[in-house]
């Protein structure tokens, strides 16, 4: 239905990377949802009024819980458009972020509300009537919700947003509570058994549930999480397609909003190439990478020596203590210095899992002891990479 709607209302709605349309969308989804959320709200209202149940009336106020997320909504992407400025250099696209954190504590209140007055309920039943009047407005919220859900779901996709993808998830957990609350209300008007605060209960748990893992998927861009696979992939294959890069390591990706990505790495270069011509190209590639993935580019030239038998027969041997320690591990941007005074100094940094069992200082004083065993004396500077995996 975003999506939809944005044909009409969103100029250039196809460019969902460019940071105003993508402000946009989220604007017309927050006011898509206040309008909806608000009739569902009133029409819920009336059918727990007429029936008596709690569930009923617990569902509308879920509903109206569901206003005030929207506008969260709303007011961050309004907010995250904002430019740069003294205050905040890099931009405001996190507040995205903390609006889709305050939609899932929203939610877990909301489930947490519903809880209680349920217990409430189950020791203090009242009479329950039912009629098609309330049947109809259930069904008609289920299907409201429904498409609530396809139409954020999708626009979540197509802007990579997940404020957006929170409002889808709190639609379909509706869906969820509503056809539970449904389903109650005619088992109670059949049979006469109480089952509207057990219900209850069940449903404030599910948008518990939904409302914790919504938060999760909010905080880990806040505290700063890795960039996927796939866009780590796609970079370095970017990077080494050019003929002058012999590799690339260390990549970080810091994100300040789904589109205020910050990128840094280091490109391993032949050492006997013109300085100039090195700057020229490494450039040429900040520019490619700025422009595919909307991010400020800073990229480290790392001088190879090729062709030189000391470096790498000592790499060699280097290579295979490393292997010796674990075969896992692994060494890039390798060198091999001679200084003024004539002694020796080799420097590589060291690839290491986030989780490993021994620790930073431990690697490297083994190391230091087996290289010194090769060649006694040589200064060692090994600097230790953290990565996700290897």
């Amino acid at each position: 239905m975003i999506c939809f709607l944005a044909k009409y209302f969103i100029k250039d709605y196809t460019s969902v990377k460019d940071a105003k349309v993508r402000q946009q969308y989220g604007v017309l989804s927050g006011a898509v949802g206040i309008f909806l959320n608000i009739i569902l709200f009133v029409s819920k209202m009336v059918a727990g009024f007429i029936t008596g149940s709690i569930s009923i009336m617990a569902d509308a106020l879920n509903n109206l819980s569901d206003v005030g997320s929207s506008v969260v909504t709303l007011v961050g992407f309004k907010l995250s458009g904002h430019e740069a400025d003294e205050e905040h250099p890099f931009g405001h696209g996190r507040v995205e972020y903390v609006a889709g954190l305050i939609v899932a504590l929203l939610i877990v209140l909301m489930g947490v509300e519903l809880i209680r007055t349920s217990f409430g309920k189950i020791f203090s039943p009242g009479e329950i009537s039912f009629s098609p009047v309330v049947a109809g407005i259930l069904v008609f919220a289920i299907l409201v919700k429904l498409i609530m859900y396809f139409g954020n779901k999708e626009a979540a996709g197509k802007i990579e947003s997940p404020a957006l993808n929170n409002t889808a998830l709190d639609s379909i957990s509706d869906v969820f509570t509503t056809s539970v609350v449904l389903v109650c209300a005619i088992i109670t008007s059949r049979t006469g058994i109480m089952l509207d605060g057990y219900v209850g209960i069940l449903v404030g748990l599910l948008i518990v549930k939904t409302g914790i893992e919504a938060a999760k998927d909010t905080i880990d861009p806040l505290l700063g999480e890795p960039p996927s696979k796939e866009m780590v992939k796609e970079i370095e294959e970017t990077v080494i397609s050019h003929e002058n890069v012999l590799g690339v390591h260390d990549l970080v990706i810091h994100n300040y909003g789904p589109t205020g990505l910050f990128m840094s790495l280091h490109a391993e270069v032949d050492a006997r190439l013109d300085l100039i011509t090195v700057h020229d190209f490494i450039d040429d590639i900040e520019s490619e990478l700025r422009t595919k993935y909307s991010s400020e580019v800073v990229i480290h030239m790392d001088p190879v020596v090729i062709g030189d038998e000391d470096t790498e027969e000592f790499k060699r041997k280097v290579k295979f203590i490393v292997r010796e320690l674990d075969p896992v591990l692994d060494i890039h941007d390798f060198r091999l210095i001679h200084s003024k005074d004539k002694e020796r100094r080799v420097a590589f940094d060291l690839s290491v899992p986030y989780k490993y069992n021994l620790k930073d200082s431990e690697i490297i004083d083994y190391l230091v002891q087996h290289i010194r065993g090769v060649e006694p004396g040589i200064e060692c500077d090994i600097t230790i990479d953290k990565t996700e995996r290897l």
